[in-house]
């Protein structure tokens, strides 16, 4: 497998995104293609020299990159020799077989609808993300920005291809599907909710119903599913949220410990807490609905992040997903029309 990375995308590209590469070689038997300023990379490659197959971690040369002040469907247009645009032609060409960056997220769905093109069927495509459970496997966020107005069947669009994922990729059988609403009951909840309950609730998916937002963290699902304004508050109240506690728990601790045997077995234990909710340690998040596989990380990501991701987006193109979202289609069609 041929796995195309957007070299120059990220908070701490290239170098980041070159060290990454070069983690994940020892783990896999796949070839991977640094897609970027050639001369850049190339000095980063040099840190590295005789620990990386150099048949297994090539370049491929791109001019420009796409920042994230940019209109993204503007930059996509017109940065034709783009980091991302060119990876992303890889991919539709049958050069590549997956492509990952850290970019500009909507750059990154833009270059996706306007190179790859939707899965025929698939009204709205999604951004996901992985959601930390503590103490229990994570839940995928399906939408978490993209489409921040939706419709019924935008919703029930998430719930199967977010399903498809987890069990395929992820490798969790039968996985649970929950809508998020402000209460559990079927009758609760806006006009949208409702009627994406009904569609949901007819469709092949493991739909638990409702799930309020307060049992989220709780793993009350594996896929948790909801429009991308509200997935988006999610994110980034539960992020807030984490670290801020975690902040004031440990000065708060720390400052009633005398021992310094009993502040540091202390300070291990909240490291523990902050590597779960780590997004590093989870990999990226793929676009469910193009006709391709694309995983965005994280804009800060890494080397240890870009490692997971490429290790853990693997299966996303090996399974063939896509096809299998494809062949899904014909389900929410019927779903739809007899709604």
């Amino acid at each position: 497998m041929k796995i195309v990375i957007d070299a120059m995308g990220g908070d701490n590209a290239p170098k980041a995104v070159v060290e990454g590469a070069v983690l994940a070689l020892q783990d896999i038997n796949d070839e991977i293609i640094l897609v970027g300023d050639e001369d850049r990379i190339g000095v980063e490659l040099l840190d590295f020299r005789g620990k990386y197959d150099p048949e297994r971690l090539t370049i491929k040369h791109a001019s420009e990159v796409i920042t994230n002040d940019e209109a993204p469907v503007k930059a996509i247009r017109s940065k034709k020799d783009s980091s991302m645009v060119v990876g992303i032609n890889m991919v539709k060409n049958g050069e590549a077989d997956l492509f990952i960056s850290a970019g500009s997220t909507g750059a990154l769905m833009a270059g996706g609808l306007f190179i790859l093109g939707r899965i025929q069927g698939i009204d709205r495509p999604a951004i996901t993300s992985v959601y930390p459970i503590l103490g229990s496997r994570p839940s995928l966020l399906v939408d978490a920005g993209a489409n921040s107005e939706c419709k019924p069947n935008n919703l029930l669009e998430f719930a199967v291809m977010g399903s498809i994922y987890m069990e395929k990729v992820i490798g969790i059988k039968n996985p649970r599907v929950g809508l998020v609403n402000i209460g559990s009951e079927e009758t609760k909840g806006s006009t949208l909710t409702k009627a994406a309950y009904e569609l949901i609730d007819k469709s092949n998916v493991n739909f638990v119903g409702n799930v309020e937002a307060r049992d989220v963290p709780k793993g009350a699902c594996d896929v948790i599913v909801c429009d991308g304004f509200v997935g988006n508050v999610i994110l980034k109240l539960t992020e807030g949220l984490a670290w801020n506690i975690l902040k004031y728990v440990k000065q708060k601790f720390t400052q009633g410990l005398k021992a310094k045997m009993g502040a540091a077995l202390l300070a291990n234990k909240l490291m523990e807490i902050k590597g779960d909710f780590d997004y590093s340690e989870y990999g990226g998040a793929p676009i469910l609905g193009v006709k391709g596989p694309i995983v965005k990380m994280h804009g800060s990501s890494s080397a240890n992040g870009v490692k997971n991701t490429i290790i853990k987006a693997i299966p996303y193109a090996e399974n063939n997903v896509v096809q299998i979202i494809q062949n899904s289609v014909e389900e929410l069609e019927e779903i739809t029309i007899s709604e």
